[in-house]
Formats: structure tokens, sequence, C-alpha cells
């Protein structure tokens, strides 16, 4: 859905004839298997709890971005049987930024009433068609920003990278937009399961992400991605709700229902067998919305102005119809196996940084309490105000490399315990690295691994063939064509002016040992040619290009 303030797109004309003359298939594509990730995760197409449960969301949309004073509504939401909340957030590019420690407290009330997460960011929603909208790059921008608020929150987060992320308008990107996104937020070090909506505002009437589904599922490293549809006026008969949700299951990838109401400015949906099929199925929906709907879509409210003892007819049927959150939802196992801790840690102590060199800092603080125990630490970076985990450790110090020399840097440190509760953030420690020295022998291979209308995938592989080991570096390079900018990058942390590049090193890419080699990845907007930059440099020293 759009903002309260704004009513919703229209169906296209040709929705009807493309829905009956489409049969492209999920089918043939397959994800190799990979290990079990923290938290919640997918198995042979369904979403799973640590414990092996098989969860099936039963819930609906909140818009907190907008009404941030009504956080009570999660305590109704559960009240009512809910056993998942979607949780609208806004990354400040349209709407007023949730920022991390709103994002914490958040998480902190969804886990109080024992609610599954889902977290949106949306002000991606009808990117390309809709003014002001953003890339889901900027949203997974976004996440790595609140990222400390998010880590040990595996068992109860699912991060929805962003909220119908393409309009009617330059939609067949949504394959690469999605891809790199995911890869992007990975990179970062997010283990979270992710979910991520379809483009045609949420509702897929083109089948773009119903057909490229399978190899967007295969481009996630962790294989932890789960699909979104938003069903409204595109979805008004049981065939085309049958049909969608069904190539998902055969093809054994995993869907949601992330939206969907039992009207609609464009089409009256069919809600009675959205609801009876995702049963049939037991696949999860949410439906749109708790309350604070505008722009004359007011129907869509489930109470009267946020209280819960004004159910709307909307309201009545989805919680209390046929096939309903009453009748079908069954909490998450986390809750009911002991999981039930939600005081946090108390905070660490101020760290305190001794062995500064030109690319590394050791830090070290004083242990937080909690009545359950400290299970580990993650050290944070702060810079304008956003944060980004640098490491985790169960001990209180560590080293932190790969940090860019003559550069100033800020940290501090929160505690987690056995539950997942995260520790009131430390003090803050700040220190400046020295000029670094001298760069070792190096050699860089760049290649167009992918290119589309106005955009293009690289790589570039940095080696090391110097006699010594780097810790610690910064590249940088030059593109030829004013148009080529990136738009993400995995393997390292990129700024840009201008047509100017420099990328430092990713915790895990700092260290490159003689004779080695690490990889980095990313996308960029491209004009009519794209030509291949031809110097590089690392440290500050020239690098020999291959």
């Amino acid at each position: 859905m759009r903002s309260p303030l704004s009513s919703p797109a229209q169906r296209p004309v040709t929705v009807a004839a493309v829905l009956l003359g489409l049969v492209l298939s999920l089918l043939t594509l397959s994800a190799p298997a990979h290990a079990a990730p923290t938290g919640f995760r997918v198995e042979n197409g369904r979403l799973l709890e640590a414990s092996g449960n098989d969860f099936v969301m039963r819930g609906v949309n909140h818009a907190h971005t907008w009404y941030p004073d009504r956080i009570s509504s999660l305590a109704h939401i559960k009240a009512k049987g809910a056993n998942t909340v979607r949780v609208v957030l806004s990354s400040g590019d349209r709407w007023t930024r949730n920022d991390t420690a709103d994002v914490a407290n958040v998480v902190a009330q969804c886990k109080r009433n024992k609610l599954i997460c889902v977290l949106e960011v949306h002000d991606t929603t009808g990117y390309g068609e809709q003014s002001g909208a953003v890339t889901l790059s900027r949203a997974a921008d976004y996440w790595i920003s609140v990222q400390s608020a998010l880590t040990g929150q595996e068992d109860y987060v699912i991060v929805n990278i962003g909220n119908e992320p393409h309009g009617n308008t330059g939609y067949t990107a949504w394959t690469a937009d999605t891809k790199a996104a995911i890869q992007k937020l990975r990179a970062a070090g997010l283990d979270h399961t992710i979910m991520v909506d379809a483009p045609n505002w949420g509702q897929d009437w083109a089948f773009t992400m119903r057909d490229n589904a399978a190899s967007v599922f295969a481009a996630d490293p962790d294989a932890n991605t789960v699909f979104s549809i938003h069903m409204y006026g595109v979805f008004d008969t049981a065939a085309e709700i049958t049909d969608y949700l069904n190539r998902f299951v055969t093809a054994k990838l995993p869907i949601v229902v992330g939206e969907f109401g039992h009207d609609h400015s464009d089409g009256n949906p069919d809600e009675d067998t959205i609801l009876a099929v995702t049963r049939q199925l037991r696949l999860g929906y949410l439906g749109w919305s708790w309350s604070g709907n505008g722009g004359g879509v007011e129907y869509l409210d489930m109470v009267t102005n946020f209280d819960p003892d004004q159910l709307t007819s909307w309201g009545r049927r989805l919680f209390d119809g046929a096939d309903g959150i009453a009748a079908t939802a069954k909490e998450a196992a986390i809750y009911s196996s002991g999981a039930g801790d939600t005081t946090p840690p108390t905070a660490p102590g101020t760290p305190a940084a001794s062995g500064v060199t030109s690319s590394s800092v050791t830090l070290t603080w004083g242990a937080a309490t909690d009545a359950t125990g400290v299970t580990g630490y993650d050290v944070v970076r702060i810079a304008a105000g956003a944060e980004t985990i640098v490491t985790s450790t169960t001990g209180t110090s560590a080293t932190l490399t790969g940090l860019a020399p003559a550069t100033a840097h800020t940290f501090a440190v929160y505690a987690r315990d056995a539950a997942g509760n995260r520790s009131p953030r430390s003090g803050t420690v700040s220190v400046t690295t020295p000029p670094g020295g001298t760069a070792p022998g190096c050699g860089v291979g760049y290649r167009v691994t992918g290119s589309w209308p106005g955009g293009f995938q690289g790589e570039i592989t940095l080696r090391n063939t110097g006699s010594s080991a780097i810790d610690g570096w910064t590249l940088r390079w030059t593109f030829p064509d004013s148009s080529q900018r990136i738009t993400s990058l995995w393997g390292g942390t990129a700024t840009q002016s201008g047509s100017d590049v420099a990328v430092a090193a990713a915790p895990y890419t700092a260290a490159i040992p003689a004779a080695g080699s690490v990889t980095l990845g990313f996308t960029a907007t491209r004009g009519a040619a794209n030509p291949s930059p031809a110097v590089f440099t690392l440290n500050g020293a020239a690098c020999s290009v291959s």
C-alpha cells in the first residue's frame, strides 16, 4: 500500500489479458544446499523457526512510521489472536526516519507481546512511477544503518527489504535489483530471513516475480528468502489466486500474502478465497491494515481510530471469520519454549582503545550483566548518526581491522543475552588512525558480469602480488563515464564523488595474504557506453590491471 495520504495505484487495463494469457512457469531452477541460518530459515519451500517448527504467519500490517505514538497497537493486535505483525518503517527518504533506537523499541515491543516482527521500508513504494520513491539498494543501506537493532533478533525478526519496490514502469529491473539488495545485506552480515515484495505495486500482474523467483532465491547465499505477493484488485477471482499461490508451492519456493484487503479502488479482491487457499496450502497472510488509512481507502481499517473495541466489518472478517486469524493462528514456538525473557543486559563499560595502527585498533570494555547470562557483544562503528556492526565476540575485547588510514572512527558496544535481548549502548570511544605505509604489490581484475538498460553488475578481484600480507586497504579508481555510479557493493564500503570511487575493506576482506586475493561485487548505473576503468590504486599505490 501507499501512504495513508494517497490513493492506491490503479489496475492496468491489460491485467485481465495478461493474467489469462501468460502461462510461464516458475518450475525448473532449484537452489543448492546451504548451512541452516540462525533463527528463522527456509527449507523445502517452508518457513521454519530455529527449532524446526513450521511457522505460518497470521497477522496484520501496522503503519508505525506514520503513527509512532500508537505503539500500544501491537498489544491490541496480539490480543485479537495474531502471531505476526508487519511494521511500516521509513528510511527517511519520504517520511520521518525510524532510527536505530526506535527500531530496537519496535522489536522489543513485538517480543513483549509474543509477535513475530516483519519490518519493512515503505519509501520504495512504486519506484519508477511514484515521485520520491527510492531504490531497493537505498532500502538495503537503511537496514545496514540500523543493523545493531536487528543482530541477535533472528528468531523474532524478518526483514522485508522494501514495500512494493516497483510500480508499473520499469518493473523488469525488479529481478536484478532484488538480487543485488539481498546480496548487499548478506555481505554486510545480516543473517535474518529476508522477505521481498513483488513489483507492479506488489501485485505482480506481469508475473516478473513469479517467473524469476527461483533465480532470486538461488542468488541468496543463505538460501533464506521469502516472497511476498500483495493481493488487491488484480486478484479478484478464485482462479487467479489459486493458480498464483500453487505455482510457488509446486516450485517449493516460500510465498506469503504480505498485504490484502476485502475491497480496493482497483477492483474487488476475493478475500474469501485468499483466506481459504492460504489455509489449505499452509501459507502465511498479513491483512492491510490495523488503522489509520486515508486517501479514500479508509474502509481498509480493521479498527476505528486505533480503538481495539471498535472492529470494522473488515476487522471482524479477518480476525473472527472463517479461516481468519482467531481460527488459524498459532503462536511462534520460540515464545512457548522458555524464551520469555525480555529484560536486556546492562550496558557494557565504555571501550578503551589501544594498539592503534593505520588500519586497526584493539578495544577493551567492562562486562555487562544479565540475569540469564550475557552471550555476546556487538561492536558498532558510529558515523553520521548511523551504526554499523563491525564485529561480534563473546569476550570483552576485540581487534578491529580494515580501518581506513588517517581517519577518525567512533565505536561503541552492545551486549546480548540468550533470549536475543540487546542492552543499551555503551559509551563511545573515538580514535584516529595514522597515515598508512606503502602498499605491497597489487593487481586488479575488473569485469562486467551482467548488464541491462541503464545499469550493470561488475566484479573486481584484488590480488596481493607482494611478499607480505595486506591488513586493511582502500581501493580507488575513476570511472571513465560520468553516468557510471555505484548503487550497491559487497565486500567493502563504497563512497563516490563524481566519477571517483573509493572502497574501504569490509572486516572479512581486510586481510589478504601474500599471493592471495579477495573479490568484490557491485551494481552500478551506466549510459549507452560502459567503459572499464584503466587505473586502480591500493592505499595510494598503483596496481597492475588485467
